[in-house]
């Protein structure tokens, strides 16, 4: 199983990015996809699911109406837009998959949010 993060960057608050995660190993579409977060010093934050089909999802309040999770199971691809950008957004952002009770997860990507 692999997963691979891209997208990140430094942001001006109110800004936007799109992060993408690339996934292999295993059969994409049968599977939920989640994008965690962990900024320093705190514990790692789920942020946003989809399901296999793509047709589900869901979000905490912190990021609920500003981030969007979409998924390409033709390209074994999941998406995060994120929008209306924070400076309490700052964090490394990963890919996450759960396969037989077993998580998986990307090296991240940062996202830093700052004027």
């Amino acid at each position: 199983v692999q997963l691979v993060e891209s997208g990140g960057g430094l942001v001006q608050p109110g800004g936007s990015l799109r992060l993408s995660c690339a996934a292999s190993g295993f059969t994409f579409k049968w599977y939920y996809m989640n994008w965690y977060r962990q900024a320093p010093g705190k514990e790692r934050e789920l942020v946003a699911t989809i399901s296999n089909t793509g047709s589900s999802t869901s979000y905490p309040n912190s990021v609920k109406g500003r981030f969007t999770i979409s998924r390409d199971n033709a390209k074994n691809t999941v998406y995060l837009q994120m929008n209306s950008l924070k400076p309490e957004d700052t964090a490394v952002y990963y890919c996450n998959v759960v396969l037989s009770g077993r998580a998986y997860w990307g090296q991240g990507t940062q996202v830093t949010v700052s004027s």
